[in-house]
């Protein structure tokens, strides 16, 4: 198992993942979201995991100019859990950005308390009101 930085290169193979882990993610790959994830890809600090050519996983995340790192995404391919590529792939990020708190996005928390990951506040969704005529 292979983790490296995200290249052009593997946008092909990253959305053929999103494709295969279904409508959950439909979101990134559909004719909508397609072009505004690929704007996200090049804005983002990514890495993938890979045997050989396949994509078994990846993380998606930015750093804000050393308040910390954000991730965003992380996924590992139905086949390949239970296998730490989502632990090593976190561990990756932290490798990188030694001395930066990292913080997880989450809509799946029960991944992050078993991994040990202690929750530091929550995010909330804003949406204005419009004015109604």
């Amino acid at each position: 198992m292979e983790i490296k930085e995200y290249s052009k290169d593997d946008e092909t193979l990253l959305f053929d993942l999103l494709i295969d882990e279904g409508d959950e993610w439909s979101d990134y790959y559909g004719e909508a979201g397609r072009d505004k994830y690929m704007r996200a890809l090049e804005s983002s600090i990514t890495y993938i995991a890979s045997e050989d050519t396949f994509v078994c996983g990846f993380v998606r995340c930015r750093e804000d100019d050393g308040f910390g790192v954000y991730v965003y995404d992380l996924l590992v391919r139905k086949t390949y859990r239970g296998r730490q590529i989502g632990k090593s792939l976190m561990e990756r990020v932290c490798q990188d950005f030694p001395g930066q708190p990292v913080y997880v996005m989450s809509d799946v928390d029960p991944y992050y308390e078993k991994l040990g990951y202690r929750r530091e506040g929550s995010i909330f969704e804003v949406k204005m009101k419009t004015d109604q005529a």
